[in-house]
């Protein structure tokens, strides 16, 4: 070849190589979406399991843009780095649908229509797909000197919506009630939206609006007529509400109520990925953060672990004599046992959770001889259609534990005494698990 032409030939591939630079990623793995998730949760799982990786340090970074964290270390001399950029729940569903994301991080379900546009690539309500990290409580917030101790989801809706304007029209003082609210791009903004407002009670145009929860509690903290929302691990400096949902009793989010999803404003934090196209490291971080290790990061970042541990409740005058005589030799263990909607099988969850509360009687040196289902139903048209729903409910748990290799669990039903939620509300058809007192 001429050396004219071996020119030419270098000038050429040069040219490509500038045209069309090799395909890279700045990231192993990006997790996009949820800021709950996001600013504290979804990083110490991700420290967690890099630590597991490598026997390097793991270094966090800030990134280009705010709210989002860049953490670094080395796995076999080569550098491992993990996105994680929190800018609202429905950032991440496009992210993932777009090949960008390897893990959508959501503080609310998947919707449908979400669903529907991946439906070719993995079904999102799937257990491969769908993946319970964590239990979070939407934490109703005021200043803490206010008087207001609750509040039904019906009064917080007319307090949102602008129906109820001043603290005296519930209870307060003679003050005009100013409000505070998550911004539209958030999985927190999309549940208050579900669980307390609806189209005939939007929010009220005078709510000041945030992206960060932590920063709308502060301000709630400083604003003695302020009303805000905001995820569990963001309470802070600002006073919890206690919330009733119909004729149920007024709960606060606490260890118990929020993970056993009792307290009305409890949701789920979820990790999404796309069934069988989800690449090992992020197949990893998932089973890292539903193990038990991965579980006591998320206590230690404010939210509720999925742990099972025995608590026994404290009962009000509302809890029938009946009830207590039935638990008094026994504790609960904050899990519920719940369905898929519309459905008599258990949701992705509770097939974790079969497995969980095997791992806790092992943990304890206890056995399936120590444990007790109650079952409950929704109100029913008789007393003894209720009895059979709450007890079929209830033996359907047992025949899945008994399938997971706890075998013949004891089990009985309530009816619809004892609910949770307003009538008609999923919460109330649910499978309680109690154990022996030691």
């Amino acid at each position: 070849m001429a050396v004219s032409d071996r020119i030419y030939l270098l000038l050429f591939l040069l040219c490509s190589v500038l045209a069309f630079p090799p395909l890279t990623t700045a990231h192993e793995l990006e997790i996009h979406g949820s800021n709950t998730v996001g600013a504290t949760l979804a990083p110490s799982l991700v420290e967690g399991y890099l630590e597991q990786l490598s026997n390097d340090q793991v270094l966090r970074q800030p990134a280009a843009r705010e709210n989002e964290q860049i953490l670094v270390t080395r796995q076999h001399n080569k550098k491992l780095s993990v996105l994680v950029a929190a800018h609202g729940s429905s950032t991440g569903f496009r992210t993932l649908a777009n090949g960008q994301a390897d893990i959508w991080a959501s503080s609310r379900p998947a919707r449908p229509g979400e669903a529907a546009k991946v439906s070719d690539t993995a079904d999102l309500t799937g257990l491969a797909s769908e993946h319970v990290i964590a239990i979070d409580g939407l934490a109703i917030l005021v200043h803490q000197s206010n008087p207001v101790s609750q509040m039904s989801i019906e009064t917080l809706r007319k307090v949102f919506s602008g129906q109820i304007r001043n603290w005296a029209e519930v209870g307060g003082s003679n003050n005009l009630i100013r409000l505070y609210a998550r911004d539209n791009r958030s999985g927190t903004w999309d549940t208050f939206k579900t669980l307390v407002l609806d189209k005939a009670a939007p929010l009220h145009d005078s709510a000041l609006r945030y992206e960060s929860n932590d920063q709308l509690s502060d301000d709630v903290s400083r604003d003695p007529y302020s009303i805000g929302f905001a995820g569990l691990a963001s309470v802070r400096n600002s006073k919890l509400l206690a919330i009733s949902d119909g004729d149920a009793p007024a709960l606060k989010p606490n260890q118990l109520t929020v993970a056993s999803e009792d307290y009305p404003l409890s949701r789920r934090l979820f990790m999404y990925t796309l069934g069988e196209q989800t690449p090992d490291l992020a197949k990893g971080l998932i089973e890292y953060a539903l193990s038990a290790e991965g579980q006591g990061r998320v206590a230690g970042s404010g939210f509720i672990s999925q742990n099972p541990i025995a608590v026994k409740p404290e009962f009000d005058d509302s809890v029938p004599a009946t009830f207590k005589r039935l638990t008094q030799s026994y504790q609960r263990l904050t899990v519920n046992f719940r369905f898929a909607e519309g459905r008599t099988k258990l949701d992705n969850k509770a097939h974790r959770d079969l497995l969980r509360v095997k791992h806790y009687l092992q943990q304890h040196k206890r056995s399936a001889d120590d444990l007790l289902l109650i079952g409950f139903a929704d109100a029913q048209s008789d007393e003894l259609r209720a009895q059979m729903i709450s007890e079929l409910r209830a033996l359907s748990v047992r025949r899945a534990l008994n399938h997971a290799g706890v075998p013949y669990v004891s089990y009985t039903g309530y009816g619809h005494y004892m609910p949770v939620g307003g009538s008609g509300n999923q919460r109330n058809g649910r499978v309680e698990v109690w154990i022996k007192s030691r």
